[in-house]
């Protein structure tokens, strides 16, 4: 076994243990927003004094659509959710190093915003902190990737001709190491293509990917789709 595959079965496994652990993506089973107004401290007390064995409660905070306020919510996760109970693997493509591509990430002004889409704000786009440019080549054509700072890791979010198909339907994400000077070079690699958490839970509000993220080929390497026994499925 080549290194590279040896590393690619161990991130395969970290990921299923990312997913099935407590609390992960299979174990969101509500996400509740909070009136404006209401003691999101307190709230939090509160759910957490209600809540029943092996369900833990988290807060969340994200910026209001309509006002640009911030807004407050808890997140219940449970270990004893029907997807945890239900989960089999996620289908992966076979690791394959073509996918593993060089580009060049640019920095640019710590202040820019690009509009995301996310899949459940019915249209409406949510404004994310893109701090560079990443150029890429692939089959000849050439892109410019917006990557998001996700807690100081580049986040992109990207589609392709699979998604719908053989890929999740929204599209996937794929973490960038971000490099520290300007023209420096950065490795996409394909292969750690991931299933957001929207692909685990419905309780998820994924961004989805600009039209300058969608690439024209499809993309066959990394996660296809979670896989679920006894019919379950996400809605």
């Amino acid at each position: 076994m080549s290194s590279a595959q040896g590393e690619h079965d161990a991130w395969r496994a970290s990921r299923r243990a990312a997913v099935a652990g407590g609390p992960g993506n299979l174990a969101l089973v509500e996400t509740r927003w909070l009136p404006v107004g209401v003691d999101a401290g307190a709230a939090l007390e509160r759910a957490r004094g209600e809540a029943g064995d092996g369900v833990v409660v988290t807060s969340v905070r994200r910026t209001d659509l309509r006002t640009g306020g911030p807004e407050h919510g808890l997140r219940f996760w449970d270990t004893d959710a029907p997807a945890m109970r239900h989960f089999s693997y996620i289908d992966t493509f076979p690791f394959d190093p073509r996918w593993v591509v060089e580009a060049v990430f640019t920095p640019v002004a710590a202040d820019r915003r690009v509009p995301f889409e996310h899949i459940r704000d019915s249209g409406g786009s949510r404004e994310l902190v893109v701090p560079g440019d990443i150029r890429v080549t692939l089959d000849g054509v050439d892109y410019t990737l917006s990557a998001f700072d996700d807690d100081g890791t580049l986040l992109l979010v990207f589609g392709d001709p699979t998604n719908g198909d053989s890929t999740y339907g929204a599209g996937r994400f794929l973490f960038v190491d971000r490099g520290a000077e300007d023209g420096s070079t950065v490795v996409l690699d394909f292969n750690r293509a991931f299933v957001p958490p929207c692909g685990f839970s419905a309780q998820y509000n994924c961004p989805l990917p600009p039209r300058q993220n969608r690439i024209h080929l499809p993309v066959l390497a990394g996660e296809r789709l979670p896989v679920f026994d006894g019919g379950y499925a996400v809605h």
